[in-house]
């Protein structure tokens, strides 16, 4: 990846930081922090705390009542700084449950390699310590590879999956995409809201170096979850954006494979759906909810009917 490309994409991650940053209270240590608005209305967890989980203290919150939802962050973010706007949306219908995972925001580091795998059983922990027998899972990004591996390796306890910008296997982002990875560090976010929500949450800021090290360590190695992605059981509703750094054919493999690629009038709707959002990038798809909080909406509370229209 070349210099000025990677500076933009650099600058998309701060500009994504500062608006959902701008939208939630600047006081980090108030257990409300993902305060937002809608219709004027202030929203406020109705609970938040930590669960012990896997040698973990993760923090999370929970808003709203109904069906239970979980909200998975992507890399480097925390609650405030990737679902501060997105949490009103839902919780006016749903229980929404949010954590940070390993490392991130409130939770604190452990002596333990970062890993999808590792992080999805952190979640399992969590919906168990709740008390919640199955929810949907909405992942982004490093949330979607979350999300994947938590329908994966904990079927139960997944209802319907929504991924959001997330790959299933290293090469599922355009190549350039993926080699850019090696080159971030923690010199790249000197200054940047990302940095400074690390350090007023209560992390050593000695040890952000090593934080932005650990979080890219997972997309570093090779991965390729196919074989374990297609038996998954939950629908699942996978968007990218029309300029994201995951790859089309990787997005139209997965759904072919739940049974698209058909005409829906003569053979029946696949219980899974795609969708290509127009105009979006990586960072952009957290800001296209005028689009994506119906279309998901629908897709949860959709029976899913199969069978093709009689005429």
């Amino acid at each position: 990846m070349n210099k000025h490309l990677f500076t933009r994409f650099y600058f998309a991650l701060l500009i994504m930081a500062v608006s959902c940053q701008s939208s939630s209270k600047e006081n980090s240590n108030d257990s409300a922090s993902s305060n937002d608005s809608t219709n004027g209305q202030s929203i406020k967890p109705i609970e938040s705390s930590y669960a012990d989980v896997n040698g973990l203290k993760m923090y999370y919150e929970v808003y709203g009542k109904g069906k239970p939802i979980v909200l998975l962050h992507g890399s480097f973010m925390t609650i405030p700084l990737n679902w501060s706007h997105i949490i009103p949306l839902f919780a006016k219908h749903r229980k929404v449950i949010v954590a940070e995972m390993q490392g991130h925001g409130r939770t604190r580091e452990i002596d333990r390699p970062y890993s999808y795998e590792g992080m999805a059983d952190d979640v399992s922990g969590l919906l168990k310590h709740l008390k919640i027998d199955s929810a949907d899972i909405l992942g982004y990004s490093m949330g979607g590879g979350i999300a994947f591996q938590m329908a994966v390796r904990h079927p139960e306890q997944v209802r319907r999956l929504v991924v959001l910008s997330g790959s299933y296997k290293h090469d599922g982002w355009w190549p350039d995409v993926e080699a850019s990875f090696a080159t971030i560090n923690a010199d790249m976010f000197k200054g940047s809201p990302i940095e400074k929500q690390y350090d007023s949450l209560g992390n050593d800021p000695n040890h952000f170096q090593e934080f932005v090290k650990k979080v890219m360590s997972i997309d570093l190695k090779p991965y390729d979850w196919s074989k374990e992605v297609i038996n998954i059981k939950a629908p699942m509703f996978i968007a990218i954006g029309d300029a994201d750094g995951i790859k089309y054919e990787h997005a139209l493999e997965l759904f072919r494979a739940k049974g698209g690629g058909k005409m829906g009038d003569i053979h029946g709707m696949p219980k899974s759906r795609l969708a290509i959002i127009p105009g979006t990038t990586h960072i952009g798809m957290m800001y296209r909810t005028d689009w994506l909080i119906p279309m998901i909406t629908d897709f949860l509370d959709s029976d899913l009917n199969t069978t093709p229209p009689t005429f």
